[in-house]
């Protein structure tokens, strides 16, 4: 069993930055796709950024293209997701998955899952 454990979260002002982790734990990290996923109240999980195992693939979502940056270190099992120029609509519970065998963007393929971190943002 994987486990994940977000941080970093927290009230921002629209324009800022905030730097999500992720530390896995429970057996071999690096042969997973790993991503972030966030949710608002009453609304669905929304797909935000995915890479490969080997780091050599990334996708994001469009709405946070060019704002939001996924890196992972395999060497201290953590996923990391750069947050910058958040917007309001930003706001959400953001969690960290994984998988083996997943489509990138879809919350159900993915095995294993944090509890999130809350990530504000004022207008």
């Amino acid at each position: 069993q994987v486990q994940l454990v977000e941080s970093g979260g927290g009230l921002v002002q629209a324009g800022g930055s905030l730097r999500l982790s992720c530390a896995a734990s429970g057996r071999t990290f690096s042969i997973f796709t790993m991503a972030w996923f966030r949710q608002a109240p009453d609304k669905e999980r929304e797909f935000v950024a995915s890479m490969s195992w080997s780091g050599g693939s990334t996708y994001n979502a469009d709405s946070v293209k060019g704002r939001f940056t996924i890196s992972r270190d395999n060497a201290k099992n953590s996923v990391y997701l750069q947050m910058n120029s958040l917007k309001p609509e930003d706001t959400a519970v953001y969690y960290c998955a994984a998988g083996a065998d997943v489509v990138l963007n879809v919350a159900r393929t993915y095995d294993y899952w944090g509890q999130g971190t809350q990530v504000t943002v004022s207008s």
